[in-house]
């Protein structure tokens, strides 16, 4: 039946609270059961005055609104607050009333600069713990993988510097001298970004770039890390650990990581820290000519190089990350494999051994060999468990393009995304436990832990029958 709806009309009082309009399977709804910043306060309590000043606005309201955003890749503080004001899920999880004004965009932007980047690494840090706690880290098997993040920049503001310094910074010389060294594009609005490409087909671009370690049990993000574009990843694997360990409390069995790791020093750390790395190690470089460097065997207790003659190589000289080793002009003088060993425009071979180049020749022959299941088993889940997190990262919370300058800035976003996934990791964790079906499981758990528990506590009332005093008894 056709009936034509009354003239709306405004409600001046609405009965209940927020939390009743909001679903009880709401992201936010969720997280607000198992999000905890009681301790934010004293925290940051030191970085404001007692006295003088208007009041702050409360540091565990700032940061709720912010994850409230990140949570939905809202990560623009004017367009957060724009949200907010419509949202009751943003105001409610905020701790915000429909009558309570919300702070102004600027005053997130005050609160980023006063805190600095330690009190959001503080954040995150508490989330890892938290984690920890809930059975959701295990520490066994650790993921480390690279993103890069393009930085807000335009093009325009790219500018050619030569890797020299300025001129201008010091006393004008009295005849300028050319610049050297090969000139790189620098922004000249985000001087911290650097030009990087994340594979040799795509073009360079200013970018920071992201180093995650992911724990395999739950996909949670142990650690996180913002560099610039142009830094090696391979340079970060010993970092990464040493505050992964503090994060898990133990060090890891098994690292996975793809060929940016697979660095003979990383090689021969992990060796020595008794980690197995599940690293593909590169392809040997062959040179164009000459013998390739598999062809000369390195003495690493004697520290020394012999060349397919048989004759021995000096060490010269100190590389960036090795030796260069150089053998006698006289030894390849009447060698007969001079034509196919040594370049024709030197008078002797040299070969640069790097540091843990024996863990590297190992890790090499494990590789050529085959790895066992396991190993491959772990390699695969390399690709979806940190390599999930980075696209989870950028397609859902914003991470894609940094919202800020400067390599702070990117850093604040980083450990925000973070905390929002391991958030969402222990709500998803609790639900599950909450849920009829995984309680009546836990309970039945518990009564058989339970059982086992009391059978092993109840002394025997027989001898066992490999017992000496049983073995008499029979005998007698």
């Amino acid at each position: 039946m056709y009936r034509k709806a009354r003239p709306r009309q405004a409600t001046c009082f609405i009965p209940g609270t927020l939390s009743q309009y909001i679903p009880d399977d709401h992201i936010l709804k969720r997280v607000e059961a198992v999000l905890d910043l009681s301790w934010l306060g004293e925290e940051v309590k030191e970085l404001y005055s007692e006295d003088k000043g208007r009041p702050c606005i409360d540091p565990e309201r700032a940061v709720r609104l912010m994850l409230a955003g990140f949570f939905h890749g809202v990560v623009h503080d004017r367009k957060l607050l724009r949200e907010a004001q419509v949202n009751i899920a943003y105001r409610w999880f905020a701790g915000y009333e429909l009558d309570e004004p919300l702070p102004d965009h600027s005053s997130l932007t005050r609160i980023r600069q006063r805190w600095g980047e330690e009190r959001f690494r503080a954040i995150f840090e508490r989330s890892v713990m938290e984690c920890v706690q809930a059975g959701l880290v295990g520490g066994e098997m650790l993921h480390l993988d690279a993103s890069l993040i393009r930085a807000d920049v335009s093009w325009r503001s790219l500018v050619q510097q030569h890797v020299t310094k300025v001129l201008a910074e010091n006393e004008a010389p009295e005849q300028e001298p050319e610049p050297t060294g090969k000139p790189k594009k620098v922004s000249a609005t985000d001087p911290d970004a650097s030009l990087a490409r994340t594979n040799a087909g795509q073009r360079l671009e200013p970018s920071y770039k992201q180093h995650t370690v992911v724990d395999d049990r739950a996909q949670v993000i142990v650690d996180v890390a913002v560099t610039t574009g142009e830094a090696s990843e391979s340079q970060q694997l010993p970092q990464q650990l040493e505050r992964a360990a503090r994060q898990t409390g133990q060090l890891p069995q098994v690292v996975t990581g793809d060929r940016g790791y697979a660095s003979s020093a990383n090689y021969a750390a992990l060796e020595q820290l008794g980690i197995a790395a599940l690293i593909p190690p590169r392809p040997e470089r062959v040179p164009h000519r000459g013998l390739p460097l598999r062809r000369f065997a390195y003495d690493a207790h004697h520290d020394r190089v012999r060349c397919p003659a048989g004759k021995h190589l000096l060490r010269m000289a100190r590389a960036r990350d090795g030796w260069f080793y150089r053998a006698r002009p006289a030894d390849c003088q009447g060698c007969p494999r001079r034509g196919q060993c040594v370049p024709v425009s030197a008078r002797a071979r040299s070969v640069c051994i790097m540091d843990g180049y024996p863990a590297l020749l190992r890790a090499r022959r494990r590789k050529e060999q085959g790895w066992s299941e396991p190993m491959v088993e772990a390699s695969r889940r390399h690709r979806w468990q940190v390599e999930g997190v980075h696209g989870e990262a950028k397609t859902q919370h914003g991470l894609r393009r940094a919202v800020r300058r400067g390599l702070s800035n990117v850093r604040i976003q980083a450990y925000l995304t973070a905390v929002v996934i391991n958030l969402k990791r222990m709500a998803l964790h609790t639900a599950r436990l909450l849920s009829p079906i995984c309680a009546a499981r836990h309970l039945r758990r518990l009564r058989s832990a339970l059982g086992d528990h009391l059978i092993s506590l109840r002394p025997p009332l027989l001898p066992q029958p490999h017992s000496p005093g049983l073995a008499t008894t029979s005998r007698g």
